[in-house]
């Protein structure tokens, strides 16, 4: 589905949301925008292609091997005919005599067998009348009594009663119990056409026990078959009216779900697990996206509007804790109503769809729900397909695949963000700007003004310190290559200039001492006395 960002706020056309065959339903990006009719429809056609496509490869590769051999026995014709012949009619009395020896021994042992079933028959012939009133009253009991009371257990209830670890499952099993209760006592009303019905989910039970080995997809198939076949039946051979039909379906879903949910939801055979820790990992690196950045017509400075943000929070999450398909999906409903009415208050005025999505994107960016890939793919493989295809749930669900789709694609340009803000934001170097003091409504708590207050001085301190210590790492750095540029320089010159060094002058003659190496030295002066 194409989501669209226009001017800070986010669009998708209602078209999109429906099935893109064109047949009216809601579609789905787990069906690759199809409803759930069309995507069984197109899924089938794939395998049937692929099959045809296989059983051609095999044909054709059997009959280059046939010809490859026929080839290789071509040039061994003659030699090898005479003994074919020799063996084949050695290999033909050898079978009619083993043939003869059994039916020489199959025939006394029938008529031994024969004569045990006799003494057998007069054995039993006392205790058979003994017990004659007991079968009777047995008899009875199986005609009019409806066959969940007399139905033993499937193999999946025997399962889960030799389960190791009782501790663990106990509180699962009170709920199987109870749903298990609550079903018999609804089919009670539907008289014979419920004791058909438990027929049917009792035999889908077991036959799901023994198809555990088969992938995810291959069971949601045949959920999904079971659903449309139980639907149908009681459309055309018990006809019932369409609001009975539906009631029975969710009872339906309800007690098979409950008794499937821990071998297929999040099974290990799958990459559920893996998706949903990168959607929580997607939402905590966007925990600094705010309802401006989304426009988000929702003010949570009033009180009311508050109360409704936090109530389609904690439903939002709540739906992890169901076990059954429809409630989860009453989960997502309820949020979105809580959504639509804490717009309707903010803005005085009915909210439009183009409100609601970027609502439910906040929501969802703003509560993180556990493992929302699992219950998404839950809800689209075994949920009964007609509430996801029609109806307010299926609309809802499908707003919030969309929602969970463009959290997974947020860019910079989706927020209408420079992609250098959006890098910092999304390492957390910094965060956006807390709202100023002097915007606040007097109304607001002086405790809530405070705490922002000290959180813009901490955001401050923060940047301060980062600022700080980026301006010292690079003192350092700059220190660092100053001082190794010194020592390059150094090194330089005194490979260019190297050091020498020169042996011990020796020492300088007195002046007046005689020169005998230079006779034009005139001679020295005598002292002269004077008489006066």
């Amino acid at each position: 589905m194409n989501l669209k960002s226009e001017r800070r706020g986010i669009h998708v056309d209602q078209s999109e949301l429906l099935c893109k065959k064109g047949c009216g339903y809601y579609g789905n990006p787990a069906w690759q925008g199809f409803c759930s009719k069309c995507w069984r429809e197109e899924y089938h056609k794939a395998r049937q292609k692929q099959i045809q496509e296989d059983w051609e490869l095999a044909e054709r590769l059997q009959r280059e091997e046939e010809e490859a051999y026929a080839s290789s026995q071509s040039t061994q014709g003659a030699q090898s005919l005479t003994f074919s012949k020799f063996e084949e009619k050695k290999t033909n009395e050898k079978t009619r005599k083993v043939t003869t020896v059994k039916k020489f021994f199959t025939a006394s042992s029938r008529a031994g067998a024969k004569k045990a079933a006799q003494e057998k028959i007069v054995k039993q012939g006392h205790l058979g009348r003994e017990r004659n009133a007991d079968n009777i009253l047995r008899d009875l009991k199986e005609i009019f009594t409806p066959s969940w009371e007399l139905a033993s257990p499937t193999e999946a209830e025997i399962q889960e009663s030799k389960s190791p670890s009782p501790s663990i499952n106990r509180q699962a099993s009170i709920e199987t119990d109870r749903v298990s209760k609550e079903f018999i006592e609804f089919l009670k009303t539907y008289h014979k056409s419920g004791q058909d019905i438990y027929k049917q989910c009792k035999l889908f039970l077991d036959t799901m026990t023994h198809k555990r080995d088969l992938s995810i997809e291959e069971q949601s198939e045949c959920a999904q078959d079971f659903y449309q076949n139980v639907a149908e039946k009681l459309q055309t051979r018990w006809k019932m009216p369409p609001e009975k039909v539906e009631k029975a379906m969710d009872q339906i879903e309800k007690y098979i779900m409950t008794r499937q949910y821990k071998y297929v939801f999040c099974p290990e055979t799958t990459d559920d697990e893996k998706k949903d820790l990168a959607v929580q990992k997607r939402i905590r690196a966007l925990h600094w996206v705010t309802p401006q950045m989304l426009c988000v017509p929702v003010n949570e400075e009033i009180p009311e509007v508050s109360d409704m943000v936090v109530k389609a929070i904690t439903d939002i999450i709540e739906m992890d804790s169901k076990r059954v398909p429809r409630d989860k999906l009453a989960c997502i409903t309820k949020c979105s109503k809580h959504i639509f009415n804490a717009i309707k208050i903010t803005k005085n005025e009915p909210a439009s769809a183009d409100d609601f999505l970027p609502t439910l994107i906040y929501i969802v960016l703003k509560g993180n729900p556990p493992r929302l890939q699992s219950n998404i793919q839950y809800i689209t493989r075994f949920c009964n397909p007609s509430r996801l295809m029609t109806g307010e749930d299926g609309y809802y669900f499908t707003n919030l695949c969309c929602a969970v789709a463009f959290i997974e694609k947020l860019d910079a340009q989706s927020l209408n963000l420079s992609q250098e803000d959006f890098d910092r934001f999304m390492t957390g170097q910094t965060s956006p700007k807390k709202q100023e003091s002097d915007s606040w409504s007097p109304d607001v708590c002086l405790g809530v003004k405070q705490m922002y207050k000290n959180l813009d001085l901490l955001s401050q301190l923060n940047e301060r310190q980062e600022r700080i210590v980026s301006e010292a790492k690079k003192l350092e750095k700059d220190l660092i290559d100053w001082t190794d540029g010194v020592a390059k320089e150094v090194q330089d010159i005194v490979e260019k200039y190297p050091l020498e060094i020169k042996p011990k002058n020796q020492a300088l003659a007195a002046i007046d001492s005689e020169n005998v190496e230079n006779d034009k030295l005139p001679p020295p002066l005598q002292p002269q006395v004077y008489a006066g």
